[in-house]
């Protein structure tokens, strides 16, 4: 599929991750003083990991070990500070080869996305009623996983970037999370939308220096469906 310039844009500056998504694979040392009140810890550091044996475990719990327990599901900064640093401990883990990091870190974060509505929203309320059930999941299903194969791409960029999370803010029903991306030379704010889904929270779009990725593929679905057709769109997901 054609990048956009907003996509671009986005790539450029956070020099990783994209949608939904730039989380979890940038690096980060969170700042003491802007730690919440439950005490962000800081990533573990890397030991040798004997757990690298059981990757081919048929029943796949071994991926566990890796993925801190969220204490509070129902706190929002909680829940990104902790899923954050189980991904930069894999990161800096040196006894995982680079295709054993993208499945840990695949395991650790999608359950924090709601890839469907992400789905549904990004088609819009005027193109998804149009599709079938089956095109529906369809699409959701590919959708997916481009956002995946972006971000495990980006693993191999990490760079030790800092970041510092910032107090959840209401919005009606959902919550946004602002996160400032600190490098040498620029500071750069990620928002982090989140809504309430089966008893936790989960993110449906991400905001990177005012450019939401939602209304980025949004206006390259609009574009598609508007001169072609549902199959053109799925045609275009389906490309590598």
């Amino acid at each position: 599929m054609e990048i956009s310039v907003k996509q671009k844009v986005m790539v450029c500056i956070t020099g990783l991750w994209c949608v939904v998504l730039v989380m979890l694979v940038l690096g980060h040392d969170v700042n003491a003083e802007e730690m919440n009140s439950n005490g962000a810890n800081k990533p573990p550091e890397a030991k040798p990991d004997s757990s690298v044996k059981d990757a081919n475990d048929p029943n796949e719990l071994w991926w566990r070990r890796y993925d801190t327990v969220v204490k509070d599901p129902n706190n929002a900064n909680e829940l990104l500070e902790t899923k954050w640093n189980s991904v930069i401990a894999v990161l800096r883990n040196k006894d995982l080869d680079q295709k054993l990091k993208e499945k840990i870190i695949d395991k650790i974060i999608s359950p924090v996305f709601d890839t469907e509505l992400m789905a549904k929203l990004a088609l819009g309320r005027t193109n998804w009623p149009k599709l079938t059930a089956p095109q529906q999941k369809r699409v959701t299903e590919l959708f997916s996983e481009r956002l995946k194969s972006f971000y495990q791409e980006k693993t191999t960029l990490y760079t030790d970037e800092k970041v510092l999370f910032k107090p959840a803010k209401q919005e009606k029903n959902n919550i946004i999370i602002p996160m400032v991306l600190i490098s040498d030379n620029s500071e750069d704010e990620i928002l982090y939308k989140l809504h309430k889904m089966d008893k936790s929270w989960k993110i449906y779009d991400v905001e990177i220096q005012g450019v939401s990725i939602l209304q980025t593929y949004r206006a390259q679905f609009d574009d598609i469906l508007r001169r072609g057709t549902v199959k053109d769109l799925l045609t275009e997901l389906e490309k590598p």
